[in-house]
């Protein structure tokens, strides 16, 4: 199903896969020019829907509107906020899990604590420009305030994160910014991770998990660990 979402910046289009009586929604978004169709994120959101949960694929309005950049950060988050705020009404008391790629996964990051998102799915988080390390974008990563994962390529341009700036870092061999070559494994990264922090066995999702409140930060499921 797609459905558009008023914000003012324009109209979101989102690419909606809304089970019955869904454990969690799972809002998921591109990078600063992608589309919502790229191989990591059709990855993230086949691990949402074996979890039992809904995804929504957000294409944001700069991109329905025809412009090639997201422009102010503040006017990406303000967006960004009218967008859940628009899927609020579908998935009452629902719990949140919000991420993207790329830019989409600074976005997500800086807005988890405004939106209250139990968990944040970071696909190739772009620590830096490429070759200028001196202009690091960690402190949005840690703003978070709830558990993050990091799935980067250890061939991305952009930088790594640290094993200690997010609940979970998964390098993955191989892979650049694109987390094109083998899809599969950002997949099973997402699935194994948010399984563990919502509480649901893969396959078997039994109970809607217990949303938290926003801003909360606490010992996550395999904190600070690598593959």
């Amino acid at each position: 199903m797609e459905i558009e979402i008023e914000t003012g910046s324009g109209r979101a289009r989102v690419k909606l896969d809304e089970p019955g009586n869904p454990l969690f929604l799972l809002v998921l978004t591109h990078g600063a020019g992608g589309g919502v169709d790229s191989k990591d994120l059709l990855a993230a959101r086949a691990a949402g829907l074996g979890l039992g949960g809904a995804v929504a694929r957000v294409l944001q309005p700069y991109l329905v509107r025809g412009a090639r950049a997201p422009g102010s950060p503040d006017r990406q988050d303000a967006a960004w906020l009218e967008v859940i705020e628009g899927l609020r009404p579908r998935f009452p008391a629902t719990t949140l899990v919000q991420g993207g790629r790329s830019n989409g996964a600074r976005l997500a990051c800086r807005t988890a604590p405004l939106t209250g998102a139990r968990a944040v799915v970071a696909l190739a988080f772009p620590l830096h420009p490429p070759g200028r390390p001196e202009r690091s974008r960690v402190a949005e990563l840690r703003a978070a305030g709830t558990d993050v994962l990091v799935i980067n390529g250890a061939s991305d341009p952009f930088g790594i994160p640290r094993r200690a700036d997010a609940s979970r870092v998964v390098v993955l061999p191989g892979e650049t910014h694109a987390l094109a070559r083998h899809p599969e494994k950002v997949g099973e990264a997402v699935a194994a991770w948010l399984g563990e922090v919502l509480g649901i066995a893969p396959g078997a999702p039994a109970a809607r998990p217990a949303a938290r409140a926003s801003g909360a930060r606490g010992p996550a499921p395999g904190a600070g660990s690598a593959s």
